[in-house]
């Protein structure tokens, strides 16, 4: 047995063993809040026991392994439907990016270890009304003030915004220059005074999402993270990141094998659904497709365990994944005939079709649209002439608005 097996086994093991208390059963029925509190302590149990960091560095409290061991680990815990979702972001993108350009190192560290055990959450602000997969586009300000800064303006879409404690954010601190120019990356605290933060209910009934304003926010340059003017390399990292963590194989939707007890249990023309070749060749290509999704999140995981930058392959994962799993859930409902009509609000997404079916849209939004994605892969992979840019090398203040 290889020593990546035997850390699964490990792994697997032990969340066995804390299932019962917090796994899919154990949160049948509770709110968001006993959810929320159950996570986190899920979360201190996780690190406690080495689970948490994998692949990040001990000096911030991480266990030192590589990327195969973290991709073994999640692969794992997806199945147990552990209450992770809070802190998925926060995790995945914000304490990841401080950890890479903070600069006060103590600081940082009691940051990370916090938001290791589920103490703090972190969000990240990108996304505005009028600047989406746009991220140069954004309209939010930051103007000296004294010593520091002060932030004008409204963010959308922040993913558990309020429940977080603190955000990375971009903002436009030049508006007469080009719009990529003109950007500077900050970290700010969502308590502060002028934060208000206002959820938004999205169409499965969830409400994890918000719009969030800043109204005369005062922060220290000590928040700052990027040069002033170079905010938008910082982002671009951490969308970088985004296109690797934000998704999975499944795209956030059901495992393939759930798919593959329904077609066993369902029926096509009085046989098993699971005996047609249609469906047997959907099962065929999803299970190809997700099996190349994951090795090019572990490539470039391995890449960034390397001080590399990941590339822009992670288009492909996020476009492919929601997308492919719009498709199957929509078949999914299908094989289920009138049954498959009902819809349960608060069903988790990751064992319902029909939630599967009616999030899918939100996922193909955020992180990037999927015009926006097929704009990447066209241009960074494919290597195809850009779209024509008429704002390209215009001052921001001079683009019609």
């Amino acid at each position: 047995m290889s020593d990546v097996e035997a850390y699964r086994e490990r792994a697997r093991a032990w969340l066995e063993s804390v299932a019962p208390r917090f796994g899919r059963a154990a949160r049948a029925g509770l709110s968001e809040e006993e959810d929320l509190a159950l996570g986190r302590a899920y979360l201190k149990g996780r690190f406690a026991a080495g689970y948490s960091g994998i692949n990040w560095p001990v000096e911030y409290g991480g266990q030192g392994l590589s990327p195969i061991e973290k991709v073994a680990f999640d692969s794992e815990e997806m199945a147990f439907g552990m209450p992770t979702a809070y802190f998925s972001i926060s995790l995945g993108m914000p304490v990841p990016i401080i950890m890479r350009f903070c600069e006060d190192k103590a600081w940082v560290r009691e940051r990370v270890h916090k938001a290791l055990t589920g103490e703090e959450i972190w969000c990240q602000l990108f996304s505005e009304p009028a600047g989406g997969s746009d991220l140069a586009g954004l309209r939010t300000r930051a103007e000296t003030d004294g010593n520091g800064w002060k932030i004008n303006g409204q963010k959308l879409w922040t993913s558990w915004a309020q429940y977080s404690d603190y955000g990375v954010i971009v903002v436009r601190t030049d508006p007469t220059v080009p719009k990529h120019k003109g950007l500077t990356y900050f970290w700010v605290d969502m308590k502060a005074p002028g934060v208000t933060v206002r959820p938004i209910k999205l169409a499965g009934g969830d409400s994890h999402v918000n719009e969030v304003f800043f109204d005369d926010v005062k922060i220290g340059d000590d928040h700052r993270m990027s040069p002033v003017g170079g905010g938008f390399a910082v982002a671009m990292a951490t969308l970088m990141i985004e296109r690797y963590v934000a998704t999975d194989s499944a795209g956030f939707g059901p495992r393939l094998d759930l798919f593959v007890a329904l077609a066993e249990a369902a029926e096509i023309n009085g046989r098993p659904a699971i005996e047609d070749g249609r469906i047997r060749q959907q099962i065929a290509r999803n299970y190809a497709m997700r099996n190349s999704l994951d090795a090019i999140t572990a490539r470039a995981m391995t890449m960034m365990q390397a001080g590399m930058e990941p590339g822009p392959e992670g288009s492909l994962n996020k476009l492919v994944s929601v997308r492919s799993r719009q498709k199957l859930s929509e078949l999914a409902i299908d094989l289920q005939g009138a049954t498959g009509l009902h819809f349960d609000a608060h069903a988790p997404v990751k064992q319902d079709w029909g939630a599967s079916w009616i999030n899918a849209p939100t996922g193909r939004i955020a992180g990037g649209a999927d015009e926006m994605l097929l704009n990447t892969i066209a241009e960074k992979i494919l290597g195809l002439p850009q779209d024509h840019r008429p704002d390209k090398g215009v001052p921001f203040n001079r683009i019609p608005a």
